[in-house]
């Protein structure tokens, strides 16, 4: 314990890096849209798609933040370092809106897949999403679906 307290005063440990939130968004979209291990064409478009709506956006550079978000999702150890980014940058509303998007990406081939279902009860507290708005998160897009 005293040597991991030690490590965060040490002269050359300097600051952490953090990810800006818009590509911790986009890491996260991309992280759903891996969580089966097949990212397939459709879910990179809604990725790309997603992005510019969530941050207004002209196709170009959401297309430059997905490939920021797939290099940062990619290099990462875990995605705790993007939950936390959005989790203490965001907005509840946002996180609730966040949290529908990334339903919309596991979705989107119709199909409810385990791991992608397991990643989303895993995001949902390291985001501050109750399970009913995550539930309700979920609904909304299945209605938008048809389903």
């Amino acid at each position: 314990m005293i040597d991991v307290l030690r490590s965060l005063f040490r002269p050359d440990a300097g600051n952490r890096h953090e990810v800006p939130a818009d590509i911790a968004v986009a890491a996260l979209l991309v992280d759903a849209a891996r969580a089966d291990d097949v990212y397939k064409p459709e879910e990179r478009l809604a990725v790309v798609t997603l992005l510019q709506a969530i941050f207004g956006l002209e196709l170009p550079e959401a297309e430059r933040l997905c490939e920021q978000g797939e290099a940062a999702q990619a290099e990462a150890a875990d995605i705790v370092r993007f939950t936390r980014v959005v989790k203490f940058g965001m907005e509840e509303a946002e996180r609730v809106r966040l949290f529908e998007a990334l339903w919309e990406i596991v979705l989107i081939d119709h199909e409810r897949d385990p791991d992608e279902d397991a990643l989303l009860r895993r995001l949902a507290p390291l985001l501050a999403v109750s399970d009913h708005d995550s539930a309700a998160a979920r609904q909304r897009v299945l209605a938008r679906q048809g389903g």
